[in-house]
C-alpha cells in the first residue's frame, strides 16, 4: 500500500496533468470557420479532480458527494429538501409516481387528468401515462412558448388532478396565476424545471413554487453532472416518499427508518422495503461534479443571459420573417438555447433555414418534441387535448433551435447574426424571382 505521502504525491501529478490538458484546449484562430454547436462542456479541472478523488477512493456509490450537492442545489433554489436521482426524466418519473402512491393522500388516481403543455419534452408526458394517469394537452403561448394560463383554466374538468408545467428552455412560466388557479381547484402542482436552472419570478427561483419539482444535469444542460437529476420539494411527507421510491422503496434512508425498523422486528433493516419503488440512485461522480457545477451557475447564466440579449436585438430587423424569443418583465429568462419561429408568411421554410445553417456549422435541432400530440406514440396511449393547439402546431412545423452556451464570445455571437443576414437577404431576393419565373411559365402556357 502507497503511504500518505506518495499517494499525496501521486495525486499532485495527476492534478498537474488534468490541469495542461485543460489549459492545452485548442482556442480557434480568427480565420477559423465559426462553430456554434447545440452543447459545450461546461466542466474543468474542478470537477475532474473530485470526480477522480471518488475513483481513487473507491467510494463511488451515492454517498456524501451526492448529498453534499443535494444541500447545495436546495439552497441555491430555496427549497428544505432535494435529493438527487439518476436523470430528469428519472425524476419526472419519480415525482408522479410518489403523488400516484396508495401512501399518499389525496392521490392521483388511475384515469385522473395532468394538465401539461403541448410543446414539451417527451419524458415529461411520459410519466403521466406511466402512472395511469391521462395527460390533458394544452397550447402554449407563442411570446414565450410556455403554458397558456388560459387554456390551462379551459381544459378544467372534474377528474383534474393535477398540472404538470414546464419552463421551456429556461424561460418561466407565470407562476402567480398558475398556483392560485391550483389553489382555488385544490390540484397538484408540479414544476418541470429541467431546462430553466437559475430562472426567476419576482426574484424567486423556479423549483420553489410547486409541491414538486424536477431539475436535469444532462450533458447539454446549463449545469451538468454529465447524466443527473433532482427532485426538489418543500413539504416533508413527500421528501420522505420520494426517499423511499428513489431506491427500491426500503427503509435506509428515510427519518422513520428506526421506527419501522421496530415495527418489523423480525426483518433485517438493511432489507426492510415498505413500498414500491426504482433504482434512481446517481453516483458519487455525478456528485462530485455537481458540487462545483453549482459554484459556477450563476456565471453561466449571465454568459447566457448576455448572448440571448446581444442575438435578440440584432435581430430586430428581421422580425418580419422571424418569431424572436422574450423574457417577461419580472422575470429571469435562463436560456437553455435560442429558439427561432419562421413566421407562416416568410419566403423560405424552417427546413430551409436550419439546411443552411447546419452548412455553416451551426448545429440545430427541434423545439424539444415539439407538438407531442403529433408524435407517432401518442397514438398509442389515451389522451385529451384541451381546445386546439395552433401554436404548438406552429412550433413544430417552423421552429427550430440553435446552441447557446456560457463560453459563447463575439466571434459566435456575431457570426450567428450574419448568417441569419446572409440566409434571409439571399431567400427575399431570390423568392421574387422565382415567381416571376413562374408567371412566366404559366404565361407562356
Amino acid at each position: 500500500m502507497l503511504t500518505r505521502s506518495a499517494d499525496q504525491e501521486i495525486r499532485c501529478q495527476l492534478q498537474a496533468l488534468v490541469e495542461r490538458h485543460f489549459q492545452s484546449e485548442q482556442v480557434p484562430e480568427a480565420l477559423d470557420p465559426v462553430r456554434i454547436p447545440l452543447s459545450l462542456p461546461a466542466y474543468g479541472v474542478e470537477e475532474v479532480m473530485e470526480a477522480l478523488d471518488s475513483l481513487l477512493t473507491k467510494q463511488v456509490t451515492m454517498g456524501s458527494k451526492v448529498r453534499e450537492f443535494e444541500r447545495r442545489f436546495a439552497e441555491y433554489i430555496g427549497v428544505r429538501h432535494a435529493l438527487m436521482v439518476n436523470s430528469g426524466s428519472s425524476a419526472n418519473l419519480l415525482a408522479l409516481s410518489v403523488l400516484a402512491n396508495p401512501l399518499m393522500d389525496g392521490r392521483i388516481r388511475p384515469g385522473d387528468e395532468i394538465i401539461t403543455p403541448a410543446v414539451t419534452w417527451a419524458t415529461t408526458v411520459f410519466p403521466i401515462i406511466q402512472v395511469g394517469a391521462l395527460p390533458v394537452l394544452v397550447d402554449v403561448d407563442r411570446e414565450t412558448l410556455n403554458i397558456s394560463v388560459a387554456q390551462v383554466e379551459r381544459a378544467l374538468s372534474p377528474r383534474t388532478r393535477a398540472i404538470m408545467l414546464v419552463h421551456l428552455l429556461g424561460n418561466p412560466c407565470a407562476m402567480e396565476p398558475i398556483m392560485e388557479l391550483a389553489r382555488a381547484h385544490n390540484l397538484f402542482v408540479i414544476e418541470d424545471c429541467c431546462e430553466a436552472h437559475g430562472a426567476e419570478v419576482s426574484g424567486r427561483r423556479v423549483g420553489s413554487f410547486g409541491h414538486l419539482a424536477t431539475f436535469s444535469f444532462y450533458f447539454s444542460h446549463h449545469i451538468t453532472t454529465i447524466e443527473g437529476g433532482m427532485v426538489l420539494s418543500n413539504d416533508v411527507h413527500l421528501d420522505e416518499m420520494v426517499r423511499a421510491l428513489r431506491v427500491f422503496g426500503w427503509v435506509r434512508e428515510l427519518r422513520s427508518r428506526e421506527a419501522l425498523a421496530r415495527e418489523h422486528a423480525g426483518i433485517d433493516p438493511r432489507y426492510l422495503f415498505v413500498n414500491l419503488g426504482y433504482n434512481f440512485r446517481p453516483t458519487e461522480i455525478q456528485g462530485a461534479f455537481g458540487m462545483h457545477q453549482i459554484g459556477k451557475l450563476e456565471r453561466f447564466i449571465a454568459a447566457r443571459q448576455a448572448t440571448a440579449r446581444y442575438w435578440t436585438e440584432r435581430l430586430r430587423p428581421l422580425e418580419r420573417y422571424f418569431f424572436l424569443p422574450t423574457e417577461r418583465e419580472g422575470t429571469r429568462h435562463a436560456w437553455l438555447f435560442y429558439p427561432l419561429i419562421v413566421r407562416p408568411d416568410a419566403p423560405f421554410t424552417r427546413d430551409e433555414l436550419a439546411a443552411f445553417l447546419e452548412s455553416r456549422q451551426v448545429e440545430t435541432r427541434p423545439i424539444m418534441a415539439g407538438n407531442i400530440e403529433e408524435q407517432p406514440v401518442m397514438r398509442h396511449y389515451a389522451y385529451r387535448v384541451g381546445g386546439d393547439l395552433p401554436t404548438a402546431r406552429l412550433i413544430m412545423r417552423n421552429g427550430v433551435l440553435v446552441g447557446l452556451h456560457q463560453d459563447f464570445g463575439p466571434r459566435e455571437r456575431e457570426a450567428l447574426v450574419s448568417y441569419l443576414e446572409e440566409f434571409v437577404r439571399t431567400r427575399a431576393t431570390l423568392t421574387p424571382m422565382l415567381r416571376q419565373s413562374s408567371h412566366l411559365e404559366t404565361a407562356r402556357e
